[in-house]
Order: C-alpha cells, then sequence, then structure tokens
C-alpha cells in the first residue's frame, strides 16, 4: 500500500493575523533610528519595540525575542496592560512557530485576559484565531472551529471584511485536514470572492496555496504545481523564508506524486537548505518525511526508514499526533515491503489508535487497510477482510479513490483465499475500475465519423444555401434588365459575372478548406487504428497468458494492470487535439516497461532537461511513441550484448526537441534488408501530421532519421521536433 502523504496544513496561517505588518529591511532601519532617537522610557519606546519585534518575525527570530524582552519589561514597569496583552499575545505567536503549542496556547490565554480588561474587541478576536489555529495544530479540530466562528462574528460586527477572510481560510484548512474537501472549497472559493472585493492581494496568495493542497489531495497535480509556482513567486518577491520554504515543498510533495522524483529532491533540498539554523520544526519535519516517502518509492528501504524515524522523532517532539500517526504509517508501510507482517502491524496499530483519538477517519483509513495487508502476508483471511471492509467503507465516505482502489484489491485477493470467487470478481472489477475506465475503440471511431458527417454536411449545407441566393440575385436581376435602359445592361452582366466569380473563388477556397479538415480526421483515424498494433496486443496476452498458467497472480494482476492503463491512455489521448507533455512522457514509460517486463530485454532511459516544466507544455498525441516502438521492434535485430533506448527531451531556440537513440544494427542495415524495404506505417503517418500540425501550430515540426555510423557510432537517432502549446505564459520557461 502507497500512502500518499495529503496532510499539509499551510504553514503560513499566523501571518493572516497582521496583515499589516511587513518585514521590510527599510522598515526595521526606520524603526532602529527611532528607537535611538527616541530614549524616553514610555508607551511611544515600548511601540517602536513591539514594532521591531514583529517586523522581524519573518526574517530573524532571535531579534524577535530580543525585541520582545525589552518591550515586556517596559511594559511591567509602566504598569502598561494593553502593552502586556500585546507583548504575551506575541510571545504565543513566537511559541506556535517553534512548535511549542502548550506553552503558546498559556501565552494566548494570559493576553486574552488582559484584551478582555481593556474591552479592545478587535484584539479579542485577533486572540481566538490564534486559539484556532493553535487547536488545530493539537488535532483539536472542534474546538478549532468553534473559536473561528467566535472571531467570525467579532469581525462581522466590525465590518472587518479583511480578517472575516483570514477566519474562512483558517476553517477551511480544518475541513480539509477532516477530509471535508467539500467544506474545505466551499470556504477557501468564499474567501477568494471576499479577497478579491477588497482587492486584498495578500490573502488572495495564500487562498491559492491553500487551494493548491486541495487539487494536490484530489489528483488535479497540474492545477495544483500552478497554485504553488505562483505563491512561491510571489514569496520571493517579498524575500519571505519560510513562505520559499513552504512553497517549495509543497512544490516537491507534487512531483512526488507525478513520480518525478529527482526533481522532488531538489525541492526538498533547497527548502531544508533555507530551514537550516531555524525552529521552524514542522516544516522540517514534513521534508524529512516526503524524502522518506521518495526513497521508498526507489526501494531504498533503509535510506526510507532513517528518514522516517527523523520525521517521527520531531512529530513527537512538538507534539503533532496527526503527523505522528503518519509516520507510523510510514514506518509500517517499509515493513510491509520487506515482509516483515507483524512489526508493520505494530506501527499500523498504533497510527489506527492515534487516528480514533484526534477523529482523523482518513489516517484511519490508511492504517486500516495497512493492517489488513499485514493479516494477509499472513494468511489471516477473516481479520484481514473485517479491516479491509472497514477500511473501504472510510474511504468511500472521504472519496478518497486511491484507498478505495487499494481496499478493493486486498478484498479481491482475500475472497479468492476464502473460496468466495463471486465476491472475489466483484471487487476485481471494481479495483479495475477505479484503476482504469477504458475508452472503447468503436465507440471513439463512430464519434469521430459522426463528427466528421456533421462537419462535412454543415459545408454542403453552407453551399448550398450559398448557391441558392446567388441563383436568386441573378433571377431577380434578369428581370430587372428588361426593364433597364440598355447603356446599364453591359454594365449589370459584367457586375454579375465578377460576382459569380468571386463567389465560385470563395466556394473553391471553403471546399479546399474542408478538405484539409478531411485529410486530417482520416490521417488520425490511421493513426488510432497504427497506434496499438495487433502484434503488440497478442505478444502481451501471450505474455499474460504464460504468467497465468504459471500461477504468477501477483505479477499477472500487475501485468494486466499496466496493460490497461497504456491502453486507456492511448485511447483517451488520441481523441484529444492536445495532451500534457507529462501525460505523453508516463504512456511511452508505461509502453516501454511493459515491453519490457517479462523478459527483460532492454534498459531505456526517459530525461527531460530542467529548463522544461512538463506540465506547462501541451503538445499533439502519439507523435513520440511511433519511433520508440520501431526501436523496440526492428532496431535489435541479431544484436547481442546490451541493448539501449535513449529519449532525451530538450528545449532550445523556442523549439522541443525529442532525441530516440538506440545502439541497434542501424536505419541503413533495415533499409537494404529486403524485409524491411516498406517504411513504417506509423512513421509515415507521424511524418504527415507533423506537416498539417506546423501551420496549426505554427511551429516548427518536423523528423529526421539518421543512421549513427556517420558519427562512429552503432544504431539509429530520430530527431523530432514537436510543436507545442505552453499553458503558461514564456517566462516559467527558460529559454
Amino acid at each position: 500500500m502507497n500512502f500518499k502523504k495529503n496532510y499539509i496544513l499551510f504553514l503560513l496561517s499566523f501571518f493572516l493575523l497582521i496583515a499589516g505588518i511587513k518585514a521590510q529591511d527599510k522598515k526595521i532601519d526606520s524603526l532602529k533610528i527611532k528607537l535611538d532617537h527616541h530614549r524616553i522610557k514610555d508607551t511611544t519606546r515600548f511601540n517602536i519595540l513591539y514594532d521591531l519585534a514583529y517586523a522581524n518575525f519573518r526574517k530573524d527570530l532571535d531579534s524577535t525575542t530580543f525585541y520582545l524582552e525589552k518591550a515586556e519589561k517596559l511594559s511591567d514597569s509602566l504598569n502598561y496592560t494593553k502593552g502586556k496583552a500585546r507583548v504575551f499575545f506575541a510571545k504565543g505567536r513566537l511559541e506556535n512557530m517553534k512548535a511549542n503549542y502548550t506553552k503558546s496556547l498559556t501565552f494566548f490565554k494570559k493576553s486574552l485576559t488582559y484584551f478582555k480588561a481593556i474591552q479592545d474587541t478587535k484584539r479579542i478576536a485577533d486572540v481566538y484565531v490564534a486559539f484556532g489555529i493553535t487547536n488545530s495544530d493539537l488535532s483539536q479540530y472542534d474546538d478549532a472551529i468553534e473559536n473561528f466562528k467566535k472571531a467570525t462574528e467579532i469581525y462581522k460586527d466590525l465590518g472587518n471584511k479583511k480578517e472575516i477572510v483570514t477566519c474562512l481560510i483558517n476553517t477551511a484548512n480544518v475541513y480539509s485536514e477532516l477530509g471535508s474537501y467539500k467544506g474545505a472549497i466551499a470556504n477557501y472559493k468564499e474567501a477568494l470572492i471576499l479577497c478579491k472585493a477588497i482587492n486584498d492581494e495578500d490573502h488572495i496568495s495564500y487562498v491559492s496555496i491553500n487551494l493548491g493542497v486541495v487539487y494536490s489531495r484530489q489528483g488535479n497535480y497540474p492545477l495544483a504545481i500552478k497554485s504553488y509556482t505562483e505563491s512561491l513567486t510571489y514569496e520571493e518577491k517579498r524575500e519571505n523564508k519560510l513562505g520559499i520554504a513552504n512553497s517549495l515543498f509543497n512544490l516537491a510533495d507534487t512531483y512526488t506524486s507525478i513520480r518525478r522524483y529527482d526533481k522532488a529532491l531538489e525541492y526538498h533540498k533547497k527548502s531544508l537548505k533555507l530551514l537550516e539554523n531555524t525552529e521552524y520544526k514542522v516544516l522540517i519535519n514534513l521534508n524529512y518525511s516526503n524524502i522518506g516517502s521518495i526513497y521508498m518509492y526507489k526501494k531504498d528501504y533503509t535510506k526510507a526508514l532513517e528518514y522516517f524515524n527523523r520525521s517521527l522523532k520531531t512529530s513527537q517532539e512538538i507534539g503533532n499526533f496527526r503527523k505522528v500517526a503518519t509516520d507510523f504509517i510510514n514506518i509500517g508501510n517499509i515493513y510491509l515491503q520487506e515482509n516483515k507482517s507483524l512489526i508493520a502491524r505494530k506501527n499500523y496499530s498504533k497510527a489506527r489508535d492515534i487516528s480514533k483519538q484526534i477523529n482523523n477517519k482518513r489516517i484511519l483509513s490508511f492504517s486500516l487497510l495497512g493492517i489488513s495487508e499485514t493479516f494477509l502476508q499472513d494468511k489471516q483471511y477473516k481479520k484481514a477482510l473485517s479491516n479491509a471492509l472497514e477500511g473501504q467503507q472510510l474511504a468511500k465516505e472521504l472519496d478518497l479513490l486511491e484507498s478505495q482502489k487499494t481496499a478493493s484489491d486486498i478484498l479481491s485477493e482475500v475472497y479468492q483465499h476464502m473460496g468466495q470467487y463471486k465476491k472475489a470478481l466483484e471487487s476485481h472489477q471494481e479495483f479495475k475500475k477505479l484503476n482504469d475506465s477504458l475508452f472503447n475503440k468503436e465507440n471513439i471511431e463512430k464519434i469521430t465519423q459522426i463528427e466528421y458527417d456533421y462537419k462535412y454536411k454543415q459545408a454542403l449545407d453552407s453551399a448550398s444555401i450559398r448557391e441558392l441566393k446567388l441563383t436568386k440575385t441573378v433571377l431577380d436581376t434578369s428581370q430587372n434588365l428588361k426593364k433597364s435602359q440598355r447603356n446599364l445592361l453591359f454594365g449589370i452582366v459584367a457586375f454579375l459575372i465578377t460576382t459569380l466569380v468571386l463567389g465560385i473563388v470563395i466556394l473553391s477556397l471553403k471546399l479546399r478548406n474542408e478538405k484539409s479538415k478531411t485529410q486530417n480526421v482520416i490521417i488520425e483515424q490511421k493513426l488510432l487504428r497504427s497506434q496499438m498494433t495487433p502484434h503488440f496486443i497478442f505478444n502481451s496476452l501471450s505474455v499474460l497468458q504464460g504468467m497465468i498458467l504459471n500461477k504468477e497472480q501477483k505479477k499477472s494482476v500487475s501485468y494486466v494492470s499496466k496493460f490497461s492503463k497504456l491502453l486507456r491512455t492511448i485511447l483517451e489521448n488520441s481523441r484529444d487535439r492536445t495532451v500534457l507533455f507529462s501525460e505523453e512522457l508516463i504512456a511511452i514509460e508505461n509502453y516501454l516497461a511493459l515491453q519490457n517486463l517479462e523478459n527483460q530485454l532492454y534498459t531505456y532511459t526517459i530525461s527531460v532537461e530542467d529548463t522544461i516544466d512538463t506540465s506547462l507544455f501541451k503538445i499533439p498525441p502519439m507523435l513520440i511513441q511511433p519511433f520508440v516502438e520501431n526501436a523496440v521492434e526492428h532496431a535489435f535485430i541479431n544484436v547481442t550484448g546490451d541493448r539501449i533506448i535513449n529519449i532525451e527531451l530538450t528545449y532550445s531556440n523556442q523549439e522541443l526537441i525529442c532525441m530516440i537513440t538506440d545502439n541497434g544494427v542501424g536505419i541503413d542495415y533495415l533499409m537494404e534488408d529486403k524485409n524491411q524495404d516498406k517504411k513504417s506505417l506509423s512513421t509515415t503517418i507521424t511524418a504527415e501530421r507533423l506537416q498539417l500540425l506546423s501551420k496549426d501550430f505554427k511551429k516548427k515540426g518536423s523528423v529526421v532519421i539518421e543512421d549513427r555510423k556517420k558519427y562512429n557510432e552503432r544504431g539509429t537517432i530520430v530527431t523530432l521536433i514537436i510543436p507545442y502549446i505552453i499553458i503558461q505564459s514564456s517566462e516559467n520557461i527558460n529559454s
């Protein structure tokens, strides 16, 4: 079971409380000058000290502590009630940032007492917000929502829309942690509408990053990356160290979700670098946890366990029970992979008990499914069944598709071992439905034909209407000519002839355009028929049959999953004019992995240049795959030794370049072979598509196939220039 960490809280929530305070060097220097000039120990000096403490919050916590201590001593000597209240509030925030939550609550309670004494309504509401955030950090979700409601009522009475936005965001964060995504999205959207109404750019940025968290949890990774990138740009402009580190962490987490592990590690290391020698334990902890997950995906279990244990230790130190539970699940996953079911079950059970205490159903679902898998390994099928059913029920309540899929997979195997084959089949069908919703090829072709017939009929009807109008004009004009003077006749006839010629020319151009569209549809249909060749399907089914006969159950299920996923991707992508570059690369990787799954015939690499963000490019589907298929099918005829296929993607001079290299016999040898004297149908179709796509996209598109012997090397190199569309502005791409 791969437990995906979706528990990210927005770590900058406290900065929403006092939006007017900006940590800028210029302001700090100005305040220092004021402090030097004002040496009288009065409330004015207190305010300068307090403002200096706040100005350093995002830049230097040591300076914050220094100025707060001076402000506290001065407020005590002056017996300044408002000053005492403000100092305790700031100290509470400081302790919260250090993850000392219990100490933080103590300071907030003292602050609330003083603010009530002077009847400072606005500050009372601020303290309730601080209570709510700290309650959330301690997994006291009901208390958190209640405190946010109290604050909201006060802000409404005061007409303070900006602080109402703060409460909406924090309430949405709590709903998100509880797995109530509808409630979270509703609050975020309400906050966003209010932000735009009052032109509050600071809060718009915060809402964007929180929406990124929800998008990530829902699996909408392109939108999540877009949201996080916007937040990163904003925080870099403000030189907000913690904000930058948090945005980098979120980007890394999302790239992990789409299996871009090297890029994810890069962002995690940048985030940890920024957090060195700081007390931001929560974010440091999350980085540890995610790095552990990446090493787990890479099957480096020793390193994974090392980072998970670091994360667990930090989680226990700061009293974050939600995170403690997820750390136990991650550790359980490692031991489960190593077939140490008893140790794994102990960790899952600890996570289950904690999730029940803090009423976190999402984590409870993951822990129950983990326990179920350990019992499955131990062949204790009844216990595996009860835990899987309970975990599945929770997953359905929370709409957790990944957990539902895992539960269905476990139940299918459990029912089979228990001899309940009908239920086993139903569970496997549910697993397939969740895992892969295949499009029917015949239906896709019918839809394409219907669309083509409709467009063609529209063109004919339009031409007929124009012809009727033109004929009517000629007849009307002929009748008028009889009544006109002879000297106007020739002029009118000349005009009609000119009109007819122009009409014919226009009609001809229209028909030529329709012919071009028809040709495009035909090529697309040819491509669809050639993409999944009978030879490939036959080989795949033969391999699957062999696995079944050899009783390799898990391997055959994995093979069916990969094969159906590849087939679905190919058919889905064939329907669309463009697809995300990242999705196209995943399809190619699945194809190579599937071809190589049984006998490990070759090794392959897919490398993407760092300047390319594949989630921002959209390209025509199935341009690369035919050439990869040619390399697999034909490049290594009579070749012994290492067989290598390399796919390299680069971006240069506003051209998206794909180079497919193999160390096979070379294209010249294949052309000389009498059995290979025909060009690949899919290659021909791709070349035809590129001619049309170059005009359509207004981007260069071409393909060059060369024998590597001209470079004193063995094999073939295909250089493909791909037309593309960039979703965001070109500023995101370093040309």
